[in-house]
């Protein structure tokens, strides 16, 4: 798999998902010797279950485990430190690691309790947890999500787990951005697999899920994260610590430039959509018709960014998306499945970046401001 390479799966079966993303990665063949410590970073910042769209599904870890153990794999840990304020092995219990790590017999390391060093970040000094920075092959889990203080939260920010709190705390003093960035240049990014199942869609504690129904998979976490702001209607502009983690040369930010491979076609959405008070309140500008998850769950992304920009308002046309339109005609469309309509944006699904720009101009909105 090649560093510019984006990797696409869409369903509801996350386990047997995960196992074949990872064999259309070669994961086997990119690690290598089958003696080496691997560990898998989940995103384990509250104690909820995944469902409410914060932590990483327990099925990604099932799927990687059956992965890694098929293919003579033995050296293998789960590793996280919850946020400050939370219990790591509260979290852990409440996103049903206890019982899947049991099944496998595989241990967890909890990285609050463990020692810390510290090391040369690109000009910055940062503590790593002793236990992460001895591994040979970091596996990172995030959860693709909204942050109330960052705007996302994906690949580069979830190396935060893997340092002691007083860090963590440090951190925040600091801004986030540039010691985010800086992490990254000593954290491992060995490979990126993103739990886009139903990620929150502005607060990184959940409450307001969005169902995507996807898997991706990277090599590069800026690549990540920039694909991220694409898919949540942001530009790489408005996540600062992106582009000062491509200037440290942790990554590639050039979306354009991106090789995205999708492994099958989207799927149906299948209810849940509408659960979350937010997004049923950004769900009344939609007229879905067996709309796929992927599809819809940009255009919520696209209609949340609006909202925030003060666009949205009754008497607006609502946009049409779904297969329930293929071949039928309408004013506003958003999906290939609305080709017909007077105005429509073609996509499998299309960008939430690229719904908000025609949003505004198909509300006759003059710009974004």
């Amino acid at each position: 798999m090649d560093k510019r390479d984006i990797l696409l799966i869409h369903g509801t079966d996350y386990k047997e998902m995960t196992k074949r993303l990872l064999e259309q990665a070669d994961l086997a063949a990119d690690i290598g010797d089958r003696q080496k410590k691997i560990a898998l970073k989940p995103n384990l910042v509250t104690s909820s279950p995944p469902s409410q769209g914060a932590t990483t599904h327990g099925e990604l870890l099932a799927g990687s485990i059956e992965y890694l153990q098929e293919h003579g794999f033995k050296n293998v840990s789960v590793m996280e430190g919850a946020w400050v304020g939370e219990k790591t092995d509260r979290a852990f219990k409440a996103a049903g690691y206890d019982t899947i790590l049991k099944r496998y017999q595989i241990p967890f390391v909890d990285l609050q309790k463990d020692s810390s060093t510290e090391y040369h970040a690109a000009g910055m000094k940062i503590r790593l947890c002793d236990k992460a920075a001895q591994v040979e092959y970091m596996i990172n889990m995030p959860v693709l999500k909204g942050h109330c203080q960052t705007t996302i939260t994906c690949a580069l920010k979830n190396n935060k787990g893997v340092i002691p709190n007083s860090e963590k705390r440090r951190f925040h003093t600091l801004g986030l951005h540039k010691p985010i960035a800086h992490l990254n240049t000593i954290a491992r990014n060995d490979f990126i697999l993103v739990d886009n199942i139903c990620g929150d869609l502005d607060f990184e504690e959940g409450g307001n899920p969005v169902v995507m129904n996807r898997i991706l998979g990277f090599k590069d976490p800026v690549l990540c994260d920039a694909f991220v702001c694409d898919c949540m209607g942001y530009t790489v502009e408005d996540v600062p610590y992106i582009g000062l983690a491509e200037r440290l040369g942790v990554g590639s930010a050039d979306v354009s430039r991106a090789n995205v491979i999708s492994l099958n076609a989207p799927t149906e959405a299948e209810g849940g959509l509408g659960a979350a008070r937010k997004v049923q309140k950004l769900a009344q500008f939609a007229a879905p018709k067996d709309a796929c998850s992927a599809c819809y769950g940009s255009l919520i992304y696209a209609l949340d960014r609006l909202n925030d920009a003060g666009r949205l308002k009754k008497g607006l046309m609502p946009v049409s998306i779904g297969q329930g339109y293929q071949g039928k005609e309408g004013e506003i469309g958003v999906g290939s499945c609305t080709s017909c309509f007077r105005k429509s944006l073609a996509g499998c699904p299309p960008k939430a970046a690229d719904m908000v720009e025609f949003l505004m101009e198909s509300w006759g909105f003059s710009d974004f401001s």
